[in-house]
């Protein structure tokens, strides 16, 4: 991704390998700022508060919390406790749980000694995978718009997206906009409705913001617009981003996925999920009863934050003094409802035989 005319991705180690730094996304769009995570309970924090988000990029979080840990103490029990902080953090997304797994495997073995290093190598080992893993994602999903496009005679593609499965979602390119990233890259013509994503309007705050640093064409919309859109044919396809699949192609995301999943169906719209294969979760056969979903804070709901007419971001309530308010952070699509996976390894169906063979082959 390109910000102001340069490169940048949305985590890097420090040259001396003594901090992560990271792109706090709480402040977006109104304010481009860095954050030193410095050890492993600061990246815990910067997980659990949102400064990352978007489950590829809280994943190779996670492996840099587990490389600055093995700068403090590289012990079996420091290790093991470290892993544990950083899982807890945030429960619903799988690459969390996956990235310290495949972190503490690759230590377990080795003495002490050589913990260190081996575990830097290992957490830039995923970070690098994860930019291949999504480039090749946008490669495959390019492939589903140029065929929209040739239907509709070269008129522009008309995507939705629903919250932010964008670059700041991973640590480069996207799930869910690597396919757009490459058709506008290519000259392929295109709009995208951007769902705005309450509570947190990670969509209006982060997808556009992405989308305009990118001069890709977009249009932000209320969260009820979309259904209203299809029914009128302004939309040609969905794509979004997942937090977990399970084994027969049930889709945990954002909430409000499953109700434009719902919509797609109704008007024979194509649903599509970017899926890296490190969200697929073979251990769960019903995504709608085994996925735990998070439950956040009453306060995303009763408050919104913005930019006032003087420039200062401020927080304001916008619900009646003593309303409850409930906060589930994610929904559950029925793999009946989606019309294909876009993996890293191709455009799969959501069903269980392929899903396993998908498995094997990762």
């Amino acid at each position: 991704m390109r910000v102001d005319g340069r490169a940048m991705r949305t985590l890097w180690a420090t040259p001396g390998r003594d901090a992560l730094e990271v792109i706090d996304q709480r402040l977006l769009p109104h304010r481009l700022q860095v954050e030193r995570l410095a050890d492993v309970a600061a990246v815990r924090d910067a997980i659990r508060d949102m400064v990352v988000r978007g489950a590829p990029l809280i994943g190779a979080s996670a492996a840099y919390g587990i490389a600055l840990q093995a700068n403090a103490d590289t012990g079996d029990a420091a290790l093991r406790e470290a892993g544990a902080m950083l899982k807890a953090a945030r429960p619903t997304a799988v690459n969390l749980a996956w990235a310290v797994e495949r972190m503490l495997a690759r230590l377990r073995p080795l003495p002490p000694g050589q913990r260190r290093d081996a575990a830097w190598a290992e957490a830039e080992a995923i970070a690098e995978e994860d930019v291949a893993v999504n480039a090749a994602i946008g490669r495959h999903g390019l492939a589903l718009l140029q065929e929209m496009a040739a239907r509709k005679g070269g008129a522009p593609v008309n995507v939705l997206t629903h919250c932010n499965a964008g670059w700041l979602a991973t640590v480069d390119w996207g799930t869910a906009t690597a396919p757009i990233y490459q058709a506008h890259a290519a000259g392929l013509p295109l709009h995208v409705w951007v769902d705005e994503t309450r509570p947190r309007n990670q969509g209006a705050s982060l997808t556009a913001w992405e989308l305009g640093h990118e001069g890709v064409p977009h249009t932000v919309i209320a969260d009820n617009a979309g259904g209203h859109l299809m029914q009128h044919g302004r939309v040609d396809l969905v794509i979004v981003g997942c937090d977990r699949v399970s084994a027969r192609g049930d889709v945990c995301n954002k909430i409000g996925t499953y109700l434009k999943a719902l919509a797609a169906h109704d008007n024979g719209v194509p649903f599509h999920v970017a899926m890296p294969c490190s969200t697929l979760d073979p251990s769960l056969s019903d995504g709608l009863a085994e996925i735990p979903i998070e439950e956040r804070s009453a306060r995303e709901v009763t408050h919104i934050a913005g930019r006032a007419a003087s420039g200062e971001v401020i927080e304001v309530q916008v619900v009646a003094a003593g309303s409850a308010a409930a906060n589930p952070a994610f929904d559950v699509t029925p793999a009946r409802l989606v019309s294909g996976l876009i993996t890293e390894h191709g455009v799969v169906a959501a069903e269980e035989g392929a899903l396993r063979r998908l498995g094997a082959r990762a």
